[in-house]
């Protein structure tokens, strides 16, 4: 059992299924957790028990109003730690580190390291110029230029945002008219500077993924884990995930992050691709992960480690944890995942009776949970009422 510490901490994006997971795991330590978001009711944390304080901050896509109103807040309270969640904040931490750290402490990468993880073309470039294994991927700036690798390409395609993260900009491509048709539309609308999407192959296989919390370069604790299920159904985050230890997982995640002078947590997502049984790289997800939960029940508390990391406080590095552990997200992501499948999956009904599974659902703290399953609604909304296929169907041509 970790030792109580009674540190002030300001989490972010309370609207976060897996920030439920960093606020229960800090406020049971003693911690008093303030949550924030600009999402203000629709923040699940801020009605967890573990939730001392709320605060709504402005929308971060305004930058630079974010961060006055952040370090202006901060300087008038009294906090020990900043634990950013999203990649909408991270990011804005790592950029304005100088500027909040007289205030408050955390673990963030530098602006160079933060750059590359949080940006999928210089992620594969990156990747690719260190030997990891990556999908066949094209970086065009023109209609033109899709038309000429139009010979190297295998459908179905995946075009990827260069800043999307998880299921969040991926569609899937069956065919070249429809790809000059997405790119011609995406170029209009003068999204083309600095690359704004790139062609990749679709790998076909299972989703893993490294975790790990870094200290300037040096790795102090790991996890893994295979995706059992995930929602959409052709690729997204887990609502059924199993840990595990592989080793050669552990030295392409280990790699990337070390290459990258790593520092703080972050998430090396990869495929196995079941062509040739080689790892292919997915992204880097430069922050805390929808999956925490099963890393937490599995024996490794990043959350927690992420605090003392921030306080420069001495802890036993954490390379080793339970294999085996399942975790479910029953809402929304798994109940999803049933809707895609019209009501009708086996495994996802028997999971119930799997006395091995775990499930983020406390019922001392149950107030989040019921507000999760109306989730499944904001997921309809979000996909525009399509369930089963929401990125596109990727249709494998021989």
């Amino acid at each position: 059992m970790a030792d109580s510490k009674d540190w002030r901490v300001l989490v972010t994006d309370g609207d976060a299924l897996h920030s439920l997971a960093i606020v229960r795991s800090l406020g049971q330590k003693g911690m008093k957790v303030t949550v924030s978001s600009h999402r203000g009711v629709f923040s699940l944390s801020f009605y967890s028990k573990y939730c001392q304080k709320r605060l709504t901050y402005p929308n971060p896509t305004d930058k630079k109003e974010f961060i006055n109103f952040l370090i202006g807040h901060i300087r008038k309270n009294q906090y020990d730690i900043l634990l950013p969640v999203r990649s909408t904040i991270t990011p804005l931490v790592s950029e304005y580190q100088d500027a909040l750290r007289p205030y408050i402490d955390f673990v963030i990468p530098s602006l160079e390291s933060m750059e590359i993880a949080n940006s999928k073309e210089k992620t594969f470039q990156f990747a690719e110029k260190i030997g990891i294994p990556i999908p066949r991927t094209f970086y065009p700036q023109s209609v033109s230029e899709v038309e000429a690798v139009s010979g190297k390409l295998k459908f179905p395609v995946v075009i990827k945002s260069v800043f999307g993260s998880g299921s969040k900009g991926i569609t899937y491509v069956n065919s070249m008219s429809r790809l000059v048709e997405l790119c011609d539309k995406s170029f209009k609308k003068g999204n083309s500077t600095s690359g704004s999407f790139i062609l990749q192959e679709f790998i076909p296989g299972e989703g893993y993924g490294f975790f790990a919390i870094f200290d300037r370069g040096e790795p102090k604790a790991i996890f893994m884990h295979h995706r059992l299920r995930e929602y959409p159904i052709t690729g997204g985050p887990s609502s059924l995930a199993e840990s595990i230890y592989d080793e050669r997982l552990k030295e392409l995640g280990l790699k990337m992050l070390g290459e990258l002078n790593w520092n703080g947590v972050a998430m090396v997502e990869f495929k196995l691709d079941n062509r040739d049984n080689r790892f292919k790289l997915m992204e880097v997800n430069p922050k805390f992960w929808g999956s925490l939960n099963l890393a937490i029940a599995s024996g490794v508390d990043f959350p927690y480690l992420f605090c003392l990391l921030a306080k420069g406080e001495k802890f036993k590095s954490v390379f080793k944890y339970k294999q085996g552990v399942k975790f479910r997200w029953l809402f929304p992501n798994d109940l999803m995942y049933l809707l895609a499948h019209y009501g009708l999956s086996f495994k996802f009904y028997k999971d119930f009776f799997d006395g091995s599974v775990n499930y983020d659902i406390s019922f001392s703290d149950i107030k989040p949970n019921i507000l999760e399953f109306f989730l499944a609604g904001g997921y309809l909304i979000q996909n525009k009422g399509r369930i089963r296929y929401p990125q596109g169907k990727p249709k494998i041509i021989d």
